[in-house]
This record gives C-alpha cells, sequence and structure tokens, in this order.
C-alpha cells in the first residue's frame, strides 16, 4: 500500500492546468460523514502545493474534490476507483470501503486506493502478476469482496495481503470455487467485470459489465415507430435503472441500446416482467401514457400506465367537508399524476380519491408520509397546517406542517450587531410578518458586512437555535435546519424570507416589490418533467440584463445564461429527479427560486 501510494504521488507531477491560489482541497458527497453539507480537509503532500491525500472511510455513494471548501472550483469525473476530474465534472461513484485517496489540484488526477486484506492479480489484471488490485469489503458480510474492473485475456488469482502465502485459484470461468494454491484462473474474454469472491468458500464470479449510452423504447406502439428510438433517463441514484414517461399506442415495442440492434431486449409479459436478449416484441394492448423503467442489470421491465383522473381529492372527519365532501387537489401542470394541496386539518382520518367517487380511493396507516394503497387503510391525521402533495402513479404522499412563528431575525457575525447572540435577544436583527401572509418576512433595510471576513449570518425563530436557517448562497437561496452560514457580501439591503419554505433574497434596499412572490417573478410549473418557464411580471424589473444560473442539490451548475430576461423557458427533459435552486441577479435584483424535476 504505502509503495504504490509513493508511485501514485510520482505519476501524479506533471501538470496541464492549474487554478487560482488554492488553500484547501476537501472530498464532499454522499459517500463522506458529512454528505453534501461539508467537506473532509484533505492533507497537502510536504513536497508539492498540488499533492493531496487523505485516509478514510467512504459509504457506497458520489463524492466530489473542491478547493477551498466551495463550488467555485471542483473535480469530478464518472470513473472510479482512478481517473482525472474536470471543473464541474459529474459526481464520482464509489463503493464502500477503507481508502487512501490522492489528488492533484493541477491536473485533476485522481485515485481512490482501497485497503482492504484480498485482491486479485495475474496477466489479465492492470497490475499484472507484479501488483494486487485490492477488493472491496461487502459491509454486510466480511467474508465476501467485490471490484469491477477491465480485464484483458489471460490468467488471474486471488491472494491475501499482497503475499503469496495465502491464494486461490482455479481452471474454471466465468464462476467456480477456488481453493488454497489452486490454478490459475483463465480468462477467456477481455472486458469489463463485475468480480466476487468469497474467502471463507472459495465461491467466484466473473460478471461482464456493459456501459450504456443510450437506452430507448422504438416500436410500431411508440411515436418513432421501428424508425426512432424514444429514450429512456438513468436515474440519479440508480445507473442500472433507465426510467421515462412515453406515449405509447396499441402495437409493439422492445428495449434496444445504443440506438442499435447490436443489443436488444424483448419478453413475453405485459405490462411488467423479465426481458431477454432473444425474446419477442412486447405487445402493447391499450394505448396511453406509460411510465416505463428497465433495469439493464436484472432486465426487470414495467410499463405503469398513467390514469387521467378529472380529480383528485382529499376527505375524512379530518377535513373541512367530512366524510360527505371531497376537498380538491391541484394538480401539475405538467405532471398528471402529482396533486398538491394546502390545507388545515383537524384530528381525525383522512383518504385520497379519484372523481369524488370512492370507485378509486388511496389510504395507508402511516403519516405524515408513506406509500398509499388502492382500498388501504384511512390514514390518521394530527391536527394542523399542512402542504400536502399525492401522486397517483407511485400512492407517494407527504403531509408536511407549516408552522407559524412569532420571531424572525438575522444573526451573525456578518448582521448589523458584529456578533453571534448570547443569552438573550440583544443581537438579533428583527424582520416584520406579512399580515396577509404568516410565512412571509421582511426587513426593508439592512447593512450586512462581508461575511469572508465576519462570519456569515443565519435566519433563526423565536430568538433561539431550536429552529434555524442556513445556506451558503447569496444573494438568494433555500435555508435548510442547521444549515451553514450564508455567505454575505457587505452592502445594504431589503430581505424577503418565507419561514414555510426557507427560501430567501437580498434585494436593493429601495425596492417596493415581494422579490419571492409569483406576482413579482414567477418560476412554474413547480414541479417539472419538461420545460422550466421564468417569467418577470414587475414592469419595472423587465428588459435588464439577467445572470440566471441553475444548480442541482450538490452544487453544480447546470444551466448558466445572461439575457435581457423577460420570458425564459429552460429545457429540463434531460435533467435527473431532484431538487434544483436557481440564482437570477441583475443590477436592479436579486433572487432565487427552488424547483423540482420530476420523472
Amino acid at each position: 500500500m504505502k509503495l504504490r501510494l509513493h508511485l501514485i504521488l510520482l505519476m501524479m507531477v506533471t501538470a496541464f492546468f492549474s487554478y487560482g491560489q488554492i488553500t484547501s482541497v476537501g472530498i464532499i458527497g454522499t459517500a463522506t460523514p458529512d454528505d453534501w453539507n461539508s467537506d473532509v480537509n484533505m492533507v497537502q503532500h510536504p513536497d508539492s502545493a498540488h499533492l493531496w491525500t487523505l485516509t478514510l472511510f467512504l459509504k457506497t455513494g458520489f463524492a466530489k474534490f473542491r478547493a477551498d471548501d466551495a463550488w467555485t472550483v471542483n473535480w469530478g469525473a464518472k470513473d472510479f476507483p482512478k481517473g482525472t476530474g474536470i471543473q464541474g465534472g459529474a459526481d464520482i461513484p464509489t463503493f464502500a470501503g477503507d481508502y487512501t485517496v490522492t489528488f492533484n489540484s493541477n491536473t485533476g488526477e485522481y485515485y481512490f486506493d482501497v485497503d482492504s486484506d484480498i485482491g486479485v492479480l495475474g496477466s489479465a489484471t492492470p497490475g499484472g502478476w507484479d501488483t494486487d488490485t485490492d477488493m472491496y469489503i461487502d459491509q454486510t458480510d466480511t467474508n465476501k469482496y467485490y471490484i469491477t474492473m477491465v480485464l484483458t485475456a489471460g490468467e488471474a488469482k486471488f491472494r491475501q495481503n499482497d503475499s503469496w502465502t495465502v491464494k486461490w485459484g482455479a481452471t474454471d470461468f466465468p464462476s467456480g470455487i477456488a481453493t488454497a494454491g489452486g490454478p490459475n484462473v483463465p480468462i477467456s474474454t477481455a472486458g469489463k467485470y463485475l468480480i466476487n469472491f468469497n474467502k471463507a468458500t472459495g465461491e467466484y464470479k466473473f460478471e461482464e459489465q456493459k456501459d450504456f449510452e443510450f437506452i430507448s423504447v422504438i416500436g410500431s406502439a411508440t411515436a418513432g415507430g421501428w424508425d426512432n428510438d424514444t429514450d429512456l433517463t438513468r436515474d440519479g441514484s440508480n445507473p442500472d435503472l433507465w426510467k421515462g414517461r412515453v406515449d405509447l399506442t396499441v402495437g409493439e415495442v422492445k428495449f434496444r441500446a445504443n440506438h442499435g440492434w447490436a443489443l436488444s431486449w424483448g419478453g413475453t409479459d405485459f405490462p411488467k416482467g423479465t426481458a431477454s436478449e432473444t425474446g419477442a416484441n412486447l405487445a402493447v394492448p391499450e394505448a396511453g401514457k406509460y411510465q416505463v423503467s428497465f433495469n439493464t442489470k436484472t432486465l426487470e421491465y414495467n410499463f405503469e400506465i398513467i390514469k387521467p383522473y378529472a380529480s383528485i381529492g382529499l376527505i375524512g372527519s379530518a377535513t373541512p367537508g367530512g366524510w360527505d365532501n371531497d376537498t380538491d387537489m391541484i394538480k401539475d401542470e405538467t405532471d398528471p399524476t402529482l396533486w398538491r394541496l394546502r390545507i388545515k386539518l383537524l384530528e381525525g382520518e383522512a383518504k385520497f380519491r379519484a372523481d369524488n367517487d370512492w370507485a378509486v380511493n388511496w389510504g395507508s396507516p402511516d403519516f405524515p408520509s408513506g406509500i398509499a394503497e388502492i382500498e388501504g387503510p384511512n390514514i390518521p391525521i394530527t391536527a394542523g397546517d399542512y402542504k400536502i402533495t399525492f401522486n397517483t402513479l407511485t400512492g407517494a404522499f407527504n403531509f408536511e406542517a407549516v408552522v407559524e412563528f412569532g420571531k424572525i431575525s438575522i444573526v451573525g457575525e456578518a448582521g448589523p450587531f458584529g456578533d453571534w447572540p448570547g443569552a438573550d435577544d440583544s443581537k438579533d436583527a428583527y424582520l416584520v410578518k406579512d399580515a396577509a401572509d404568516p410565512n412571509h418576512w421582511t426587513v426593508e433595510s439592512i447593512t450586512l458586512k462581508d461575511a469572508a471576513v465576519n462570519g456569515g449570518i443565519k435566519f433563526r425563530a423565536e430568538a433561539a437555535w431550536a429552529v434555524n436557517w442556513g445556506a451558503k448562497e447569496f444573494p438568494g437561496g433555500v435555508g435548510t435546519q442547521d444549515g451553514p452560514n450564508i455567505v454575505c457580501v457587505a452592502g445594504t439591503y431589503k430581505v424577503d424570507f418565507r419561514s414555510d419554505t426557507g427560501v430567501y433574497g437580498f434585494s436593493e434596499a429601495n425596492a417596493t416589490y415581494d422579490i419571492l412572490s409569483d406576482a413579482t417573478i414567477s418560476v412554474y410549473p413547480n414541479p417539472t418533467a419538461s420545460y422550466i418557464n421564468i417569467d418577470v411580471k414587475e414592469a419595472s424589473l423587465k428588459g435588464v440584463d439577467t445572470k440566471v444560473i441553475m444548480y442541482d442539490n450538490a452544487g453544480k451548475v447546470v444551466y448558466n445564461n445572461t439575457l435581457a430576461l423577460d420570458r425564459l423557458s429552460i429545457d429540463a427533459s434531460k435533467f435527473n429527479t431532484g431538487n434544483y435552486f436557481i440564482q437570477l441577479s441583475n443590477s436592479k435584483y436579486i433572487v432565487g427560486k427552488q424547483v423540482s424535476v420530476v420523472r
């Protein structure tokens, strides 16, 4: 391990691009202990300002490198365990394990060197017969190991602790039982393989992996017929799963890879089943819009028709209409399966139902969120003010309680009092509650210091830390409970803040409009499956060059443009499902808007 680390550091010395002075490099992401919230800082190599190392445990997930605890300079790529990160590149996929990580901030080269006692070596492996490629330990069974790697035609063996004292081999490929001191495993076909090995039983398996740029549906039942593919979208949390909403007519379909017939799948069962490469065309018996999913690893597929309900309502003893009258929900403009409602409920029970009729209704024993099932039990409701979402396709529902606060304030070293509050509220700068909207808070003029020197600010409720909101973004963002300090810039601002969503905006001090209101700037539909529309409705704000930047929930920029903005549409059809943040700024206003993309 140490010899390998020194060799890697030497190979990473050559530089081909550079950034300004970097004072720290960290690893951040779902694979790290603090998710996307904060960096795990690396250690700078004593012989080079560009080389960084760190030993840590990573979870199965995603990670990126970034400089100075900010997203201004960050590196990523889709390759693992080694590759070359590029500015704003993809999240790096990781497997759980103990690693020594090396990174070159000049070249972007990285290596996640896993530390385990079992490795693979041989003429078929990248390290040949000289260097083991360590395998990952299965976190549920420490006798089991796995790794994905590219092999050439040749031979391989498993061995322990980089030594020939304990080794395993066999003559079978791609699977078999390896024995201590057994012969080399023959790798007959070059390719990318998922390798599994059990040191207790000797069982092993080399499973060839296929990489896909496109997975699509094609056939007489699709809009493109047999000539044009209808592409599915890779799921953001499972690279083997592809999804999409597809309009189908009565006819036939197949799945295929990379817009060609070299690899395609069919089957006999509809609407769901397990496909095969030799499967027949799938018969679609009913026209409609379908939620289609296909797993390239398990070959499981599902065509779930999206039923066009005229209305979805909430009914029950907890609702204003009791069990006699539905309270209608609002359908999303682009997603016919998603419905929303803001309502005050009593202590009692409720269900969702379609078209004001008991023929189709959904219930669940869970609250405040869960998966409702057709004819399921009544949902037990706790009295309160709620924002409700319900998906008629998946049954997923959520009752989000809206809390009304008595006091909201801005605090922090960069705030008007120049210090964080102590036991009292003498350093809280209070906002004013909107008489017409108890979740909207403003302050007409507040002077802030530069957070780069003075440590930032946060919002908090009731002059206490039990409920507080923070986010690094400025001048607009979405504050989260116990989020990081807002990195504000010195100046005098008008502030708008929503306590129900955490959305905040800092605009020019003499502004007469509510920068967060849809009556000023509207971002819709939200959520969306296709286009995100931005509509500037305040006449005094139109026609000014506006910078529009859109970030995903990891802080990566996915859209960046400057234009004289009255109305703008952003194509979101290629974005993964998740929450996104749009920041709009110009000489007249600064605002942040949150939008969700659903598939």
